[in-house]
């Protein structure tokens, strides 16, 4: 076997049909396993039945029904979103700062978004009814991002390496302050919040998808149509200016946006880290450094992994809920010393 798996040993029609192959036996395996299974032909009868695609008489129980309806089918597609956004955001902050280990967790977006969430959720009420979470979420993470750049120039940190270390710091002072949050908050209401801490996807209802899917779409997409310039920062700035991009505010412009993504993604899963920076580089391994290749499949492998590790977080102690923010924090932290070591 092949020393190293690169992107030419892998045709791209084949890797991104083998991935949605794995993607869609990823998600009836998802809804079809708990602690009570379902057999998958029964998952995708409910399926067809709910949205009309078939009237005749069931074969199976209302219990069931619900069981696959109401709390796996949304469940299983959050992850899919959740995934896919935070590996956008991962391969994206990974081209601007030039820095593999790059990641909406270590660049401290995520503590901002679960700082705005808790906020909102302890201290300012929902007075935008059920956008307010999103909305609080989103700004706390622009915060979050705006603050790491502002502290990295203050302190003349700016290479790439640096910039990652300036987030490590400031995510730690971010939920220094979420703890206070937490601390000044109702008791009663503080058990809400470790939901947002530990990350899960347990809260997820068909009326609520609507909002992660009107985000992850369009700036998934405007991501995608920025893949030439991303291209050309992962070379140097310089090269990036030599072909008339305008650096400083391109790259702010992503982070914005990156922190869009993640602001609303945490809203509604918590804080689930090392996604964006795992997927990516396995997306790479199959296809290369280009951008408009790289995007789409890191958001393909992206839901995949995550479908996987809430999988893993609902079986391990079933019929109790891990929180899946613990499976990647566990995957992705040797992730992360692997690639240190390359």
């Amino acid at each position: 076997m092949a020393q190293g798996l690169s992107h030419r040993d892998v045709p791209m029609w084949i890797a991104f049909l083998g991935g949605f192959a794995a993607l869609g036996a990823s998600l009836s395996f998802a809804i079809s396993v708990g602690a009570i299974s379902v057999p998958i032909d029964t998952v995708w009868g409910v399926f067809v039945s709910k949205v009309g695609l078939w009237d005749g008489e069931p074969t199976w129980s209302k219990g069931r029904a619900a069981i696959v309806w109401e709390i796996r089918f949304p469940r299983a597609l959050l992850a899919i979103m959740v995934g896919a956004g935070l590996a956008l955001v991962g391969a994206t902050l990974q081209a601007v700062t030039r820095n593999p280990l790059a990641d909406p967790h270590l660049l401290g977006i995520s503590s901002g978004g679960a700082f705005g969430a808790i906020l909102a959720l302890l201290h300012t009420g929902l007075f935008l009814g059920l956008l307010t979470v999103p909305v609080m979420a989103f700004l706390g993470a622009l915060a979050a991002t705006l603050a790491v750049l502002a502290v990295s120039r203050w302190a003349g940190a700016t290479s790439a390496d640096r910039l990652v270390l300036t987030g490590v710091a400031m995510s730690f002072v971010i939920m220094a302050c979420a703890n206070i949050l937490i601390f000044m908050g109702d008791p009663k209401a503080t058990h809400t919040v470790v939901f947002w801490m530990l990350g899960g996807l347990g809260l997820a209802q068909w009326s609520h998808l609507i909002y992660p899917l009107a985000i992850l779409v369009p700036c998934g997409l405007w991501l995608w149509l920025q893949a030439p310039k991303l291209n050309a920062m992962t070379i140097g700035d310089e090269t990036a200016s030599s072909l008339g991009i305008p650096v400083g505010r391109f790259r702010l412009s992503v982070f914005v946006v990156g922190a869009l993504i993640t602001g609303v993604m945490v809203a509604f899963s918590g804080m689930i880290g090392f996604v964006g920076l795992m997927v990516p580089h396995i997306a790479r391994l199959l296809t290369g450094g280009d951008y408009l290749r790289l995007l789409p499949l890191s958001a393909l492998f992206g839901g995949i992994f995550l479908l996987w590790a809430d999988i893993a977080a609902r079986t391990i102690m079933a019929p109790e809920d891990i929180p899946v923010g613990i499976v990647t924090g566990l995957v992705g932290g040797l992730f992360f010393i692997l690639l240190l070591r390359r």
